[in-house]
């Protein structure tokens, strides 16, 4: 115990000479050491007492430390981690609420040393090792820090994903479920903005974005005052006025700074319709990309996973409903990468189609958004695509339901108008093929086709999947049947005129004959399942087959049998054994 009391009056003494007013706590490089030294011994003695005496000292170093961090360039973070280690785990014992300490560490000093490796993996373990404790006793701490929580990441790329991950779902409530998702699929722009912003001011350690943030307004308003004055605008000096890295207005741009920012804000919609955000995206797409932006557009996609897994299970169906529009409309604004958009899209399409069989009634709610990406379904291959899932999705789950009539004769009028828009569209485009054809001759209408000969076979995948939910909607609710087969008819009629794709055709002209079948038309494009147990006819779910009664199969199946249909055999005879 002689050996333990020197030790403790040592590193007291230590705690008490960087307490002092007149002692910067950073000038001494042991005091981390004495710190974490004195909350092991408080920890293996278990006195109150001690950590009564230890705890006055620690306060205060804290917070003269945090108040000295904007005049010195020393890193603060591992002793402010101590200290709030500290805090957690004697807090009950000193009736000290450790919340305001812990956002004062995030605000004033995480948000300034995240590019330090060091620091931000201290950060992050510590979160890790703390989560249980945090959520319990702190539950809104994570989801307001989480977008200073992506900067740790997104700079500090691959080697701290396993500890984020770690801490990942502690990020998910009610207020941040939204917003979260426009982060994380923003993650390689967030790395765009950290490196330009590291680019016009220097190193990110040590410096504070928060202040650009805050300077912001001013900035933007003098630029609009010296716009209406004198019709230029900040950043517009020709020739030597300076780069676009370092330009005022780049860094004050709204985009830039709501990636930035460091706390939850509750808003998730991102103006895409930026200069600057247009500029900086093709100056990174035409150079090779950063180490750490290929690290980011490998580790969005999987982070997304964990979103939509812990979606899945913890989100109700409010917020999911309400996460859809948002998927719809950011599924063709992502950052220009090809393997990213397709990592990221699948993604998007995968839990949207599983959140509509889950709740087809998604379908009826959210009808003005899904009319407004069919109307989009023609503009680009990203848009294409969604809305054949659109289209699949509508028909697949009859626009809702049996209860949501109303909804389901929206959707069926905006297929109808997509496909009467198209045909008169290739119309009007064979005409003009036609008469270039006549003009230039064949050869160079030819040459002049063959840029539009994807868009085509796009469009005619487009307008089978429309044909496709038409139908299946008009078998669904049976009132819109004769609708139905107007509008095939003309998509016939127009086939004839040699003015269609062939496989739209066919399409349609086989879903005319099925109409004429009922019954049989219910089976091949009605809902498998009416609720949940009730199964229409003409459909067979042979994993039920034996609870079925003799007298519900149909004789036809045993017609290659010699002789009579017999009336007494087993079902045994029908089904295959293995």
């Amino acid at each position: 115990m002689g050996d333990k009391d020197k030790e403790w009056e040592s590193h007291l003494r230590s705690l008490s000479s960087a307490a002092r007013d007149s002692a910067d706590p950073a000038a001494d490089p042991s005091l981390l050491n004495s710190v974490k030294s004195l909350y092991e011994l408080c920890k293996g003695e278990k006195s109150d007492e001690l950590v009564a005496r230890v705890y006055p000292l620690l306060n205060k170093i804290f917070h003269r430390r945090v108040a000295s961090i904007s005049q010195t360039q020393a890193s603060s973070g591992l002793l402010l981690l101590a200290i709030l280690q500290f805090f957690l785990d004697f807090g009950d014992i000193v009736l000290l609420d450790a919340e305001p300490s812990l956002r004062t560490f995030f605000r004033s000093c995480l948000s300034r040393e995240f590019a330090d490796p060091v620091v931000a993996e201290a950060s992050l373990a510590f979160l890790s090792s703390n989560k249980t404790k945090l959520l319990k006793a702190f539950p809104t701490l994570f989801p307001q820090f989480f977008p200073l929580m992506l900067k740790l990441i997104a700079w500090n790329g691959e080697k701290l994903k396993n500890l984020f991950l770690s801490i990942f779902s502690g990020f998910i409530s009610p207020g941040s479920f939204i917003p979260l998702f426009p982060a994380l699929v923003d993650l390689p722009i967030l790395v765009v903005a950290l490196e330009k912003v590291e680019r016009s001011s220097g190193s990110l350690v040590g410096s504070s974005i928060a202040s650009i943030q805050k300077s912001a307004a001013p900035e933007m308003l003098l630029a609009l005052m010296d716009e209406a004055y004198t019709g230029s605008m900040i950043g517009d000096g020709g020739a030597d006025s300076e780069s676009e890295d370092s330009a005022p207005m780049a860094a004050a741009d709204p985009i830039f700074l709501d990636l930035l920012k460091d706390e939850n804000e509750g808003l998730a919609e991102r103006h895409w319709t930026s200069p600057a955000m247009a500029s900086a995206l093709q100056a990174v797409i035409s150079t090779p990309l950063s180490n750490r932006l290929k690290e980011a557009l490998k580790i969005a996609p999987q982070l997304l996973d964990s979103y939509f897994k812990l979606a899945v299970y913890d989100a109700n169906d409010s917020l999911i409903c309400a996460l859809i529009p948002l998927i719809m409309a950011r599924y063709s604004t992502l950052f220009p990468d090809k393997m990213f958009c397709y990592e990221v899209q699948k993604r998007l399409l995968e839990f949207m189609l599983s959140a509509f069989h889950r709740s087809p009634h998604f379908i009826a709610l959210l009808k003005k958004p899904i009319v407004d990406r069919l109307g989009e379904a023609f503009d680009n291959p990203g848009k294409t695509e969604l809305g054949l899932q659109l289209c699949w999705a509508i028909g697949e789950y009859g626009g809702g339901g049996e209860s949501h009539k109303d909804a389901a004769r929206e959707l069926f009028e905006s297929l109808e108008l997509l496909l009467y828009e198209n045909l008169s569209a290739r119309l009007i485009h064979i005409l003009s093929f036609s008469i270039l054809g006549s003009r230039l001759g064949l050869g160079e209408a030819a040459r002049g086709s063959g840029s539009s000969s994807f868009r085509k076979s796009s469009q005619s995948r487009l307008l089978c999947f429309v044909v496709t939910a038409i139908a299946k909607l008009a078998t669904y609710h049976r009132e819109l049947l004769p609708r139905a087969r107007v509008s095939l008819a003309k998509v016939r009629t127009v086939a004839r005129s040699r003015l269609s794709d062939a496989r739209v055709w066919k399409r349609a002209q086989d879903y005319l004959g099925l109409m004429n079948e009922p019954a049989i038309c219910l089976s091949v494009l009605g809902p498998s399942t009416s609720g949940k147990l009730t199964q229409h006819p003409g459909t067979i779910n042979w994993n039920e087959g034996h609870k079925k009664m003799i007298a519900h199969i149909p004789f036809y199946i045993i017609g290659g049998q010699e002789g009579p249909p017999p009336h007494d055999f087993s079902i045994l005879d029908i089904l295959p054994t293995e």
